[in-house]
């Protein structure tokens, strides 16, 4: 087993997830999740993944959730893949009361989708780290998502709880073109850039991002740009610390996988 950092010091992340095969295969997205995960040793994960996408709020409240393979077309071995980590019923009461006014009802029949357990695969390998998913209420106006984001910032401060944004900034598979290679097309660059700019600088400014020319192309549908909104928002709770980002990478033309790291001050 990997000897941990308890770095306290993280108080959420946002990963670019890409595809579902990135659980299987080893390349230079995997590798830095690997590192990242080898510095980090928090009580629980709290992830928001583009995957849950619902009407209303759930958080996973159940012992040990399920490893759920939604998707389709891709090889049998991702299939197989079963991450194994323990739930935390306590973590899930806790989310529940810092939301508030946000109403969370606890949920026991979701479990871990890909967007969660294809990054802690390889950042987390040994399972050993209680997981626990919020998913994300379709009905919300965009900058409820940031403010609830902000309240959950309690839970990396007094309770060394990861807060984790798992999507991607610039998510459109209708425009994806693998002959592109690593790099984005013109306006995924700019919406990209923008997102960093922001998230690096004044990350309570993310919100506006939602009325910016680009925000419809880069985000078609809102499930995978929103969890970069909660990560703004726990970095605005927490106030004062670091960000810095990761990944910094865009391929296909339409598909960034830059990611940020979010330190308490």
């Amino acid at each position: 087993m990997t000897t941990k950092t308890n770095s306290t010091n993280v108080s959420a992340l946002f990963v670019g997830h890409g595809s579902p095969m990135n659980a299987i295969e080893e390349n230079s997205f995997t590798k830095s999740w690997n590192e990242l995960g080898e510095q980090l040793a928090p009580r629980a994960i709290l992830s928001v993944s583009a995957h849950w996408y619902t009407h209303g709020t759930g958080v996973t409240a159940m012992d040990k959730p399920r490893t759920i393979h939604d998707f389709y077309g891709f090889p049998e071995e991702l299939n197989q893949v079963i991450y194994s980590a323990p739930g935390d019923p306590e973590i899930a009461s806790l989310v529940e009361d810092v939301a508030k006014p946000t109403l969370v009802q606890q949920d026991h029949s979701w479990g871990l989708d890909h967007g969660t357990w294809s990054v802690l695969k390889h950042m987390f390998p040994d399972a050993d780290i209680p997981v626990i998913q919020l998913s994300i209420d379709a009905t919300k106006p965009y900058e409820e998502h940031f403010e609830l984001g902000a309240r959950l910032a309690r839970l990396a401060k007094e309770n060394n709880v990861l807060i984790m944004g798992s999507g991607n900034v610039v998510h459109n598979l209708h425009m994806y073109a693998p002959q592109v290679g690593d790099r984005g097309f013109d306006w995924a660059d700019r919406f990209d850039e923008k997102a960093r700019e922001l998230m690096l600088t004044e990350p309570d400014r993310v919100p506006s991002l939602f009325s910016d020319r680009d925000f419809k192309r880069a985000a078609p549908t809102s499930d995978h740009f929103l969890p970069l909104a909660y990560v703004a928002g726990v970095a605005a709770g927490v106030g004062g610390g670091e960000i810095s980002s990761f990944n910094e990478q865009r391929t296909g033309g339409s598909l960034s996988m830059t990611g940020y790291v979010v330190t308490k001050p």
